[in-house]
């Protein structure tokens, strides 16, 4: 079969690998909408994988199921979360655990780290019973891809943050993610929603979503911009977007007792510099979390319960279309340059 994705560090392209196999608690389908993401873009560029195909934000057709499947047959259309556990892994019963770690860190990333991803004619899906789940009436397929991973990620960081009614938060980067944090921090019941971006389509988007307050670099410290809009400190900061200089600055506007919320996908080179004077010399009571959206149905069903009862619009992200599998290249490339109009991408495809 056909594939898109990493042929070598640096080196994206199209390739051919085998078909995969169905094993007893697999699912076998494929892509009919896909969207590439920072994620696919980090791996081509900063990692050593090679040969391997991207991609794992995707709405797809069962076309194969193990013989121990009992909730799907061939035919059926379904949403893919971007984390699909190993529900067995005795780590996943552990309390509080996030079942994004089921064989170590993003252990459950399993398009990105362990297998080929969704960028294919044809992918698999481990333990398909807890990780599928069908496309629910009155959602549509370009809002259930959103679900996937932007949607669950953005309001991971809410979680994250602990974000409680009435709330002053500040969102660090309003990409796709950070979008979907200004979103998830509204539902949550926060009061101000100060969002840091600079392009005008997500500047829009921010304000539509919920944000009360926009903040440029451009014109000026950001932290000193924070500051004068809420003299008092801020409850909670979402960093989803900079570099790793966002936590000082996160440090600064935090509250004594606030909580700091990381789901920046970060370079490998990069690293973190807190002075302890800004973490009140270790005495500050803030909480600094950093996490990766969980998986699996369960969650994926409370996701898409949001869009279905009206409460959030994630399609609203998807604002360049390409049609056709063949397109998946284009639009890897789109994502890869990130054009000032671009927010998100998507690929519908039709076999």
């Amino acid at each position: 079969m056909k594939g898109y994705g990493v042929i070598e560090p640096g080196k994206s392209g199209w390739m051919e690998t085998e078909k995969p196999v169905a094993g007893p608690m697999d699912a076998i389908c494929r892509p009919i909408a896909v969207a590439p993401c920072s994620s696919d873009i980090h791996v081509m560029h900063g990692s050593a994988i090679g040969n391997r195909i991207l991609g794992h934000e995707c709405v797809a057709e069962v076309v194969e199921v193990g013989n121990l499947v009992t909730k799907f047959t061939p035919g059926e259309i379904v949403v893919v979360p971007c984390n699909t556990p190993n529900w067995e892994e005795p780590s996943l019963q552990m309390k509080g655990s996030n079942n994004a770690h089921d064989i170590g860190l993003m252990g459950s990333f399993k398009f990105l780290l362990q297998k080929d991803g969704v960028f294919s004619e044809f992918f698999s899906v481990n333990n398909a019973d807890a990780n599928l789940i069908l496309l629910p009436d009155g959602v549509s397929i370009d809002a259930a891809l959103m679900a996937t991973d932007m949607m669950s990620t953005g309001f991971y960081s809410v979680e994250l943050a602990d974000v409680q009614l009435g709330d002053t938060v500040v969102v660090f980067g309003i990409g796709p993610v950070g979008l979907m944090a200004v979103a998830g921090a509204k539902l949550r019941g926060a009061g101000r929603i100060i969002a840091i971006g600079t392009r005008p389509n997500c500047v829009a988007l921010a304000q539509e979503y919920g944000a009360t307050d926009i903040i440029s670099y451009k014109e000026g410290d950001i932290v000193g911009q924070i500051l004068a809009l809420e003299s008092g400190k801020v409850d909670s900061v979402i960093i989803a977007g900079g570099d790793s200089s966002s936590m000082n600055q996160a440090l600064q506007v935090v509250k004594n007792n606030g909580h700091i919320a990381n789901v920046n996908f970060y370079d490998a080179k990069d690293s973190f510099n807190i002075p302890l004077y800004q973490w009140g010399l270790g005495m500050s009571d803030i909480t600094i979390r950093g996490g990766f959206c969980p998986g699996g149905a369960y969650r994926m069903q409370k996701m898409l319960n949001l869009i279905k009862y009206g409460r959030i619009d994630p399609s609203k992200l998807l604002n360049i279309s390409f049609e056709g599998f063949d397109k998946i290249e284009d639009a890897f490339k789109l994502m890869d340059e990130k054009p000032k109009d671009l927010i998100k991408p998507v690929v519908h495809i039709t076999w």
